[in-house]
């Protein structure tokens, strides 16, 4: 078939891509043609390495580790810099992630610092006077939207736990960084510009978005941040008691609770509250390996590994990438995961979750539907019944998913290896500003419609719950060693594009760079959304003569990677965003 040539020798071109030390970022809002996919070369390093969504984050976190710090350390100075130079994504009022693997113990797990509702949210949050969902803007735009954050405290937790280097150092350069400015990338002016009707209609973040006459900073503005700056000062002198208590959470709180259309419920008890917990990692089997995330409140992990379960039994090695029959697989392999986690996933601490998601047999059993010679037909495809303790009536509830996140992977030399996924929801989260940073509006994650037919919905907004969220970061240990890892932004589509990296990188045996740039095909609920751009396209007829839907767009994800053998490290950046991977 015409299409088989042309994706093979795509991934065949990232694959053979010439070898560095070090990498060059590449500005680019969403792919342009195909050739956008196979810009970057793979990254080899021997001891030492990080990828993550900035080249100035990126650099920041490798000079920590030059200095003899700790994956730890270098993720504290990696966020801090990324909140400044990419905060439509992520930053000190968003939440994280992240999955964790200790040289010393040969353990992993996993910090969850999600934002959490506000004491006095409740299950009506998102109902308007009508009794009826909010529109998704209506709701994000304002201090509704707003959760407690967690980014601060899950820095602090984890560098205490972890860290080697002084807490204050690991802030100074974002701090140098903030007061002597950075230019604005062309990605960021984009997605400035993209928001218009909503960004420039607030007070702060016009005035700090925006120029004297209106428009939006054009790339290459410098862009300082004074606010900022000395909200790390304070928490690098404070640790984030600074953040969760005194000036700075009165900022936040004015700020959430103030608007003037669309307040929220925030208090400083909810922030002085807030705890980061450390949770055992989900771990899934695939081919022989181990791959370990994060579980609920995350749907990463769970769904990640039902779709890997599911299509396990298939062989994928012999298809490979450019046969619609993979895509078969994966897709309804997909739909069908999507379908449970509809259905059961929500934040664990709240409601009971069915203890066999991952079942083998479960699974086998979920694997038998995908055995037929075309799509399964919409009507086959729903949640099933995987095994509990005491079984729940569970219904599926109404979420908007927008992503607007992201990720970093860090390897440092003792071995220790952290993957962290960090976001602040939507792009420019609430659209409010409190000591330099964005707000989040992750509690727009959970359902706005908390119950159906008088029975409530797992993901329905109570106080101190933390919404359910996509978030993925990824470790994968092979022979009780880590091989990969790795993670992506996206929203809901954060699953999908970290199984088939997977099964690029296990299946097809392709490099880092060469799985984090293959061409999307995603299929969530039923329409199989192809890349635009990419050679993606060219599968349309085939997947349609097998049943499907097709739908062609963009598919921004930004996968940041890292493989870990014997031998070295090989880092791989997403072609889709300014990212790199750069080590020693």
């Amino acid at each position: 078939m015409s299409y088989r040539r042309a994706f093979g020798s795509l991934l065949l071109a990232a694959t053979l891509a010439t070898p560095a030390l070090a990498q060059q970022a590449t500005d680019a809002v969403a792919p342009e043609a195909p050739s956008a996919i196979a810009e970057k070369p793979a990254v080899h390093a021997r001891t030492q390495m990080v990828a993550a969504a900035n080249p100035l984050a990126a650099e920041a976190g490798l000079d920590v580790l030059r200095a003899g710090g700790s994956a730890a350390d270098a993720v504290v100075a990696v966020q801090v810099v990324l909140g400044l130079v990419e905060p439509q994504s992520s930053g000190l009022g968003g939440g994280a992630f992240l999955t964790w693997y200790d040289a010393q113990t040969g353990q992993v797990t996993t910090f969850d610092g999600r934002e959490t509702a506000p004491e006095a949210a409740t299950p009506e949050l998102f109902l308007g006077a009508d009794g009826k969902p909010l529109g998704f803007f209506e709701a994000v735009v304002g201090g509704r939207s707003v959760g407690v954050p967690g980014v601060p405290r899950l820095l602090e937790t984890v560098h205490a736990r972890y860290g080697k280097q002084p807490w204050a150092s690991l802030l100074q350069p974002a701090i140098d960084l903030a007061e002597k400015g950075f230019a604005v990338s062309p990605r960021l002016h984009a997605m400035i510009e993209d928001d218009a009707g909503r960004l420039d209609t607030q007070p702060a973040t016009r005035a700090y978005f925006y120029d004297t006459a209106g428009a939006p900073l054009a790339a290459g503005t410098v862009l300082r941040n004074a606010e900022y700056a000395e909200s790390l000062r304070a928490i690098a002198a404070g640790g984030a008691d600074a953040f969760y208590k005194g000036a700075i959470a009165e900022q936040i709180v004015a700020a959430v609770n103030s608007h003037p259309t669309n307040p929220g419920r925030l208090s400083l008890a909810d922030l002085a509250d807030y705890d980061v917990k450390e949770r055992p990692a989900v771990c899934a089997p695939y081919r022989g390996l181990s791959v370990c995330g994060m579980g609920p409140p995350s749907s990463g992990a769970l769904t990640i590994g039902q779709i890997l379960g599911m299509v396990e039994p298939f062989d994928l090695a012999t298809l490979g990438p450019d046969d619609p029959e993979s895509w078969r697989i994966i897709g309804d392999a997909s739909r069908l995961a999507f379908a449970d986690r509809e259905r059961y996933i929500a934040d664990s601490d709240f409601v009971s979750m069915p203890k066999g998601m991952l079942d083998p047999d479960y699974l086998e059993a979920r694997a038998a539907l995908i055995r037929r010679p075309t799509a399964m037909p919409d009507d086959l495809v729903t949640a099933g019944e995987p095994p509990w303790d005491k079984a729940e009536l569970r219904l599926d509830g109404l979420v908007f998913d927008m992503p607007a996140t992201t990720h970093f992977t860090i390897v440092d030399a003792q071995g220790n290896v952290a993957s962290m996924t960090s976001s602040v929801e939507n792009a420019f989260g609430s659209r409010q500003m409190a000591g330099g940073f964005i707000l989040n509006n992750q509690l727009t994650d959970f359902s706005f419609a908390p119950e159906k037919a008088g029975m409530a919905v797992a993901n329905r907004v109570e106080p101190k719950k933390r919404p359910r969220s996509s978030m993925a970061p990824t470790i994968v240990l092979g022979g009780g060693k880590p091989v990969y890892a790795l993670g992506s932004p996206g929203g809901s589509s954060i699953i999908p594009y970290v199984a088939t990296t997977l099964i690029g990188l296990v299946d097809w045996k392709l490099d880092m760079q060469a799985a984090v740039s293959m061409p999307h095909m995603v299929n969530r609920f039923g329409t199989y959304e192809l890349e635009a751009g990419t050679k993606a396209e060219q599968f349309a007829p085939d997947l349609e003569a097998l049943g499907y839907k097709t739908k062609v767009g963009d598919l921004n994800s930004g996968l940041h990677g890292i493989a870990i053998s014997a031998g070295g490290l090989v880092g791989g950046a997403d072609p889709r965003r300014e990212g790199v991977a750069i080590g020693d």
